[in-house]
């Protein structure tokens, strides 16, 4: 059950960025039962396969609810899918840091840049993510995530870790 919404204009720009910068550490280092405490009880991890698409009517490459968000965690964790056997090593850059604040919810939009390596390749991803935050008592959470990649519409790698 998630705990009652605090007023959102209490928390500052640096509070949002030091939470979208600690959320991709979570990612890049694999800590994913860190990275999964993040989320709320209500939340959407989506990655469209074209910016501006409908979840409802098209495939998307990442499309989870909380539950789901919690099975891809649990798989990652194995150590068994064969996708990420060894792990890829993960660096990303957030920037140009869009915020408003809104009653309940603070919207974030930020750029992204992530570099991938495995098997002596190396990947990048960009991209730009939509994030919809939700202050929880003295914490925030994240209730929303969009991840729209810059090659989207396009055959892309294995996605087999948490962008």
């Amino acid at each position: 059950m998630t705990a009652s919404p605090v007023d959102c204009k209490s928390i500052d720009r640096a509070t949002i960025e030091q939470f979208l910068f600690h959320e991709a550490r979570l990612q890049d280092e694999h800590r994913y039962d860190e990275w999964e405490a993040l989320w709320d009880d209500d939340a959407l991890y989506w990655v469209p396969m074209r910016e501006g698409a409908d979840p409802m009517r098209e495939v998307s490459y990442v499309y989870d609810n909380r539950a789901r968000i919690a099975s891809r965690v649990r798989q990652l964790k194995t150590g068994l899918r064969h996708a990420q056997a060894p792990q890829s090593k993960l660096r990303r850059t957030i920037s140009n840091i869009e915020i408003a604040w809104g009653d309940n919810e603070v919207m974030v939009e930020a750029n992204f840049v992530l570099i991938e390596s495995r098997r002596q390749a190396l990947t990048i991803w960009g991209g730009r993510t939509s994030y919809v935050l939700a202050p929880v008592g003295d914490d925030i959470k994240l209730r929303r995530k969009t991840v729209v990649l810059v090659n989207c519409e396009h055959p892309i790698d294995n996605l087999a870790f948490l962008i």
